[in-house]
Parts: structure tokens; C-alpha cells; sequence
């Protein structure tokens, strides 16, 4: 597949975030701004992150081999049923995605489609909710940013690592550490495991069985890092 995927149901363009080319349908005030965000953020530690390293040890990598793909939906109202056909779009798309340095970097690579303009976020947390069961079927996950998101981090619930400067849905791969955002429903969990269950690290599957035996008041060991282990940062 070219640097350019084109969405079959809604017509929409994801461009290579390495395409800095004029003929790039996001402009160029959003890759900077994603750029800017990516740098100054992501790629950066944080004290109140919970662990060290930067918030996403993954971005810079997949930034470096060219793994990120962007779209913009410029509308500030966009229609919910274009959004959705974006979203079933980038769900068929993003497994043929190209890995880059062979399939040990695929975990690396991300769409992510922008609404630069949108004021509403409500339709962010609507489609990922409508949604998120579709992308955890096939093992890979959607996940809701915008400014004032307040959905938890991983490492510490006081910390927000999906509030963003622009309104985004991102398409990344399925991590070992989202077992923590799969739980609350039995097919996601159930998906997790599938897609894991070989190579599950012992420290997850106690958390992970603890928190299936128990009472949903009962309390459960906190989620460690520890060397080696994959980020997450969205749900």
C-alpha cells in the first residue's frame, strides 16, 4: 500500500504524517499542531505520568520509521454519518496498513483522524463508544482524544493523557497493558485474551484475575510497570 489510503465508504484521505508534501489533504496547520503536541507531550516524561519514560515510548519510534497516518475532517459539524463511515473505513483500512521494517514494528503504527475544528466533543466519546467493541474484535483499539478529555491514566487516575489539543479518534494496535481498559465488558476481556493469552506477563495475569474474581467494591492490586512492558495511553 502507498503512503496515501483513501477510505472506500467515505472518501477520506490518511496521509503519511512523513507526506509533507503541498498535495496533503491535512493541513498544514494540523500536522503541526499534531507535531507540536507529539514533541512537546507524548514524547516526553512527565512527573505525574506514574513511571518514568516519556508518556509514549511509542510514538517516537513510529514517527522516526513513518508508521503514523492523518486525516483531517475539517468540519466543525460533521455530519454522524460520515463520522461513521470514517470509522468503518479506518477499521478495514488499518490492518493493511504497511509495517514498515518488517511485522515486528507493526504495534508501532497508528491512524489518526483529526477534527481541527470541531467544538462539540460529545461525538468523539459517542463514536468511540459505538465503536470500540468492533476495533477490540479484531485486536487493535480506538481511542478518544480532545481538550478536557478526563479519562484516566493507566499508571495514575489523576493523571490525563488523552487530553489533547485537537479533537482525535486514533486506531493503534492492541497492547498487553490495556488489559486495564478491557474489563468491563466480557467480549473486550475475552478479545484480550485471544489476542494475548500466550504471552501474557505473570504480573497481568494476577491483576487480571483478581480483577475477574472479585466483587466490582473489592479491591485490587495496582497495575506495576515494569521493564520492557508496552504503553498505553488510550482506552
Amino acid at each position: 500500500m502507498s503512503e496515501r489510503v483513501i477510505g472506500p465508504r467515505s472518501g477520506l484521505q490518511w496521509v503519511s504524517l512523513g507526506d509533507t508534501g503541498s498535495s496533503c489533504p491535512a493541513a498544514k496547520s494540523t500536522v503541526a499542531a499534531f507535531r507540536s503536541w507529539a514533541d512537546s507531550f507524548l514524547t516526553q516524561p512527565s512527573d505525574e505520568l506514574g513511571r518514568d519514560g516519556p508518556v509514549c515510548p511509542y510514538v517516537r519510534p513510529s514517527m522516526r520509521r513513518d508508521l503514523l497516518w492523518l486525516a483531517q475532517v475539517p468540519a466543525a459539524e460533521p455530519r454522524p454519518m460520515w463520522v461513521r463511515a470514517i470509522i468503518k473505513d479506518a477499521l478495514e483500512v488499518y490492518p493493511e496498513l504497511p509495517t514498515g521494517n518488517g511485522s515486528s514494528t507493526s504495534v508501532l503504527r497508528a491512524m489518526i483522524t483529526v477534527f481541527p475544528n470541531l467544538k462539540d466533543y460529545t461525538l468523539i466519546d459517542e463514536m468511540h463508544a459505538e465503536f470500540k467493541s468492533k476495533f477490540v474484535e479484531r485486536g487493535t483499539m480506538l481511542g478518544q482524544f480532545y481538550p478536557g478529555c478526563d479519562q484516566p491514566g493507566l499508571w495514575n487516575k489523576d493523571f490525563r493523557p488523552l487530553d489533547a489539543p485537537l479533537p482525535m479518534l486514533v486506531v493503534r494496535s492492541m497492547m498487553t497493558t490495556d488489559f486495564a481498559f478491557l474489563l468491563d465488558k466480557p467480549e473486550w476481556a475475552d478479545a484480550y485474551v485471544r489476542k494475548f493469552a500466550p504471552t501474557l506477563p505473570a504480573h497481568v495475569r494476577s491483576v487480571m484475575v483478581g480483577r475477574l474474581t472479585s466483587r466490582p467494591a473489592s479491591w485490587l492490586p495496582a497495575y506495576e510497570a515494569v521493564p520492557d512492558e508496552s504503553c498505553s495511553t488510550s482506552s
